[in-house]
């Protein structure tokens, strides 16, 4: 709860006061450091949990290997995925080979990501489409039109492809100037007739939960918010401009 609340002090407060710490304590601590940027004592908690003799579990190398993910640190990221199995016995699951793929493809290293795919998550079926999806996302942030290519052929030949991956490969199209491609994209949207629900609000103010979504004029207070919206926009402009 502290964690999850940005109270970091306030959760290793707790969790020092635990006598007997199990894989359940150091797992939320480990990912609660982790949530909060410190990508380091993350890994520092999890070396202490392994010299106190506590087994990890899946969960804690999820947790140990997004925070390497956040931090980019990818040589920690892939020598604690290969210990797994070597040292600590624990065998990789689908969510951790889908961590080193965010890992590798956060750092930029796409085709790396692509092959460690191909290599090592053969026994998931070539990889999860999630998986796919994630590196496609950063085929686009990096502008790889290449490995953006290859993924997005994947995806259709798997039969996967979802209205965000669709998305996605048409923007990377229309942004490298491939425009029969986008094109061909664009229609497979329009044709299997794939709608993007719309973003989502909720927050709860006096013991009421609010709603809003995006572009929505229902709610009863809608003038007064995109009126304040856009004094919102206008003070982020002003401060781009100085």
């Amino acid at each position: 709860m502290y964690s999850k609340c940005g109270c970091v002090e306030s959760a290793l407060s707790v969790f020092e006061s635990i006598l007997n710490k199990d894989a359940g304590a150091w797992n939320a601590m480990i990912s609660g450091v982790a949530m909060n940027g410190d990508a380091r004592k993350s890994l520092e908690l999890f070396n202490q949990m392994a010299s106190t003799g506590t087994q990890p579990t899946d969960t804690t190398f999820v947790a140990v290997l997004t925070a390497c993910t956040h931090a980019k640190m990818v040589d920690e990221g892939l020598k604690l995925f290969e210990q797994m199995g070597t040292i600590y016995r624990v065998d990789p699951q689908l969510e951790h080979y889908a961590c080193v793929v965010d890992l590798l493809a956060r750092a930029g290293m796409l085709e790396e990501a692509e092959k460690f795919i191909e290599k090592k998550m053969g026994g998931f079926g070539k990889g999860d489409a999630n998986v796919w999806g994630a590196l496609l996302g950063a085929c686009r942030i990096y502008g790889n039109i290449e490995t953006g290519n290859r993924v997005w052929k994947k995806l259709t030949d798997m039969g996967v492809a979802d209205f965000g991956t669709r998305v996605l490969s048409y923007n990377i199209y229309k942004e490298a100037g491939w425009d029969m491609e986008a094109k061909k994209v664009r229609k497979t949207i329009s044709e299997v007739g794939m709608k993007k629900k719309p973003g989502c609000s909720v927050i709860e103010v006096d013991g009421k939960v609010q709603e809003f979504l995006a572009g929505d004029l229902c709610h009863p207070c809608a003038q007064e918010i995109y009126k304040m919206l856009d004094s919102f926009s206008k003070i982020m402009r002003l401060r781009e401009f100085f």
